[in-house]
C-alpha cells in the first residue's frame, strides 16, 4: 500500500530525513516514534504531499506521489496534530464542506456525512457549532474529517494530544473501530496507546530509521527483564537476600504483613536462578510465586533512543 524508498528531505543546510526506506501492507497499522524533531512529521507531510521530498520516491497503492498527486491525496486522510477546524461552522456544516473540498461526489455527501458522524459518535452534537465544543469531541470532528472521502490511508499526528483519560479512551475507541477498513498511521507521544492500537512501530532518530519491528517482537528482543518475587518472611532478611544477589538490579519492595512483593531488574543471560532460591530458603523465608514482566514499550523506546534503561 505504501512504499518509501531512499527519501532524503533537505530544509536548506539542515537534513531532516536522510535515506528513509520501508513498506507498509494494506490493512497495517503501524506506530511512528521519535523524539521531537526527529523528522516524523516532516515525513508524515510528505506522504501526504503536503511537502516534495528532495529526492527518493513514494508510492501510495502502487501510484507515484509527485506524478499523481491529486490520485494519492485521494486516497489519503490525514488528521494533523492541530485538526484545521472552522468554529464559526457546526459539525455537520464544516463535513459537508470538508467533503466538498475532497471531491466527495456531490450525491454522496450526505450519505459520507451521516456515515462519519455515526463512526465517530457525533450525531448528538451534529448542529453544535465547533467552537462549543470539548477538546474531546473537537478531536473527533478532526478525525471525522479525515475519513470524509472514505481513505484508504490515514495518517494521525498526535490525535489524543491535550485529552484526558477517558477523552484518550474514546479516541483510541474510534480507532479501534476504523482501523479494519485501512492502512493507518500513528504518531503519538504516548506509547501506551501504541501498544494498544499498533502492531508495528517505525522509531525515527535524527532523520533516520532506527527500528522497524512488530511490537511484540521488539519485546521480546529487549536483553533486559523484570521479575517480580512474591516471598513470605522476615522483610529485613529478604531484603539482605536481594541486595546481595548479583546480576539483580532491586527496584520496588512492597509489604503486606509478612508477605512481601519484590520486584527486580535483571540480565536475560542471568543465570543465578538457584543460587537465589538457596538464598531464600536460608534466609528462612518461603518463596510464594515469581513472575516475569516483560518490558513496556516506552522503556524499550527510550533504551533505544536513549542508550539507557529507565527504572
Amino acid at each position: 500500500m505504501i512504499i518509501v524508498q531512499k527519501v532524503n528531505k533537505f530544509f536548506g543546510d539542515f537534513r531532516a530525513l536522510n535515506d528513509i526506506s520501508f513498506e507498509i501492507c494494506k490493512g497495517e497499522i503501524v506506530g511512528f516514534l521519535g523524539q521531537n524533531g526527529a523528522g516524523k512529521t516532516t515525513l508524515m507531510r510528505i506522504l501526504t504531499s503536503y511537502y516534495l521530498a528532495t529526492s527518493g520516491k513514494v508510492e501510495i497503492d502502487g501510484n507515484d506521489i509527485v506524478r499523481h498527486s491529486l490520485l494519492c491525496r485521494k486516497k489519503i486522510g490525514y488528521l494533523p496534530e492541530n485538526p484545521p477546524l472552522y468554529m464559526n461552522l457546526t459539525v455537520r456544516d464544516y463535513l459537508k464542506y470538508s467533503a466538498s473540498l475532497k471531491d466527495v461526489e456531490i450525491k454522496k455527501q450526505k450519505m459520507q456525512v451521516d456515515r462519519v458522524l455515526d463512526d465517530c459518535n457525533l450525531k448528538d452534537v451534529q448542529n453544535k457549532h465547533i467552537s462549543i465544543l470539548s477538546k474531546g469531541y473537537k478531536q473527533r470532528v478532526g478525525i471525522a474529517q479525515s475519513i470524509i472521502n472514505d481513505p484508504q490511508v490515514l495518517i494521525l499526528d498526535e490525535p489524543t494530544i491535550g485529552l484526558d483519560p477517558l477523552q484518550i479512551l474514546q479516541v483510541r475507541q474510534l480507532i479501534k473501530r476504523i482501523e479494519d477498513k485501512r492502512t493507518v498511521i500513528i504518531s503519538t507521544h504516548i506509547l501506551s496507546e501504541i501498544e494498544q492500537i499498533a502492531k508495528r512501530v517505525l522509531v525515527i532518530k535524527n532523520g533516520e530509521i532506527l527500528i522497524d519491528r512488530p511490537i511484540s517482537v521488539l519485546l521480546d528482543e529487549e536483553n533486559i527483564s523484570r521479575f517480580v518475587f512474591v516471598v513470605k518472611g522476615d522483610r529485613n532478611e529478604i531484603e539482605k537476600v536481594f541486595i546481595n544477589s548479583k546480576e539483580i538490579i532491586s527496584e520496588s519492595f512492597d509489604s503486606c504483613g509478612d508477605v512481601h512483593s519484590v520486584k527486580v531488574k535483571v540480565l536475560q543471560n542471568w543465570t543465578n536462578h538457584n543460587e537465589l532460591i538457596h538464598k531464600i530458603i536460608r534466609a528462612k523465608a518461603e518463596l510464594v510465586e515469581v513472575k516475569k514482566l516483560k518490558p513496556t514499550l516506552e522503556e524499550v523506546f527510550i533504551s533505544k533512543v536513549s542508550n539507557q534503561y529507565i527504572k
